[in-house]
């Protein structure tokens, strides 16, 4: 196992930490021999880190999380229980994984057919949320602080900030960096109830945050 200081995804170092330790790995947790793990990171029990993983720095991997080769997580990262990381998913700065939520990373699988060459890039931008029991259809990507609610299955790109439900998911609405339902007024605008924060709509498929 390598100790790591930069975001396997987005190539960032963390700063303004006084008090840095190696990753804590519980004693049922396996983490293969050239797995990178940042510091302050937590693998809990029986979890399964395979050798060619990247995770970065302040992650926490709960209860049974197995994370593959060709997987990068990036910094503060949290993965719930039950949660399978597989080959091609790659997860930026700040994102949540709820529990037993499932990736997928072949569109077509069969147990009598090997279609390792055919795996399909995922990709989940900075500070998404994933519910609980939710499933990411591999090829799409996940856009910044987007939140997706539990049981949704996700077939398609998500907007940032967009709000997805249901099965298929589909767009019900906008959230906040905060994780706040935004409501935008006539003219376009809306402020997070929590930060104050301002947003515009820009189109129907994407709104931006002010400064």
């Amino acid at each position: 196992m390598e100790v790591s200081d930069q975001s396997p995804v987005n190539g960032n170092k963390l700063a303004n930490f006084e008090h840095v330790n190696p990753p804590y790995i519980h004693p049922s947790a396996f983490v293969d021999e050239g797995a990178q793990i940042g510091e302050n990171t937590k693998i809990w029990h029986f979890c399964h880190v395979m050798s060619g993983a990247k995770i970065g720095q302040h992650c926490i991997l709960g209860q049974n999380v197995f994370v593959a080769n060709q997987t990068e997580l990036g910094h503060g990262v949290k993965v719930q229980n039950n949660v399978s990381i597989y080959s091609n998913v790659f997860i930026e700065d700040d994102c949540f994984l709820g529990p037993s939520m499932v990736f997928t990373n072949v569109m077509n699988p069969r147990a009598f057919i090997e279609r390792k060459d055919e795996y399909r890039d995922t990709h989940l931008r900075r500070g998404c949320s994933i519910g609980a029991n939710a499933t990411i259809v591999c090829g799409i990507e996940l856009g910044e602080y987007c939140f997706i609610g539990a049981g949704a299955v996700v077939t398609k790109d998500v907007p940032a900030y967009a709000l997805m439900a249901g099965v298929p998911a589909k767009h019900i609405g906008w959230i906040s960096k905060h994780g706040e339902r935004l409501y935008f007024n006539e003219r376009g605008f809306a402020e997070c109830p929590a930060t104050k924060e301002t947003y515009q709509l820009v189109s129907e498929n994407e709104i931006i945050a002010l400064k």
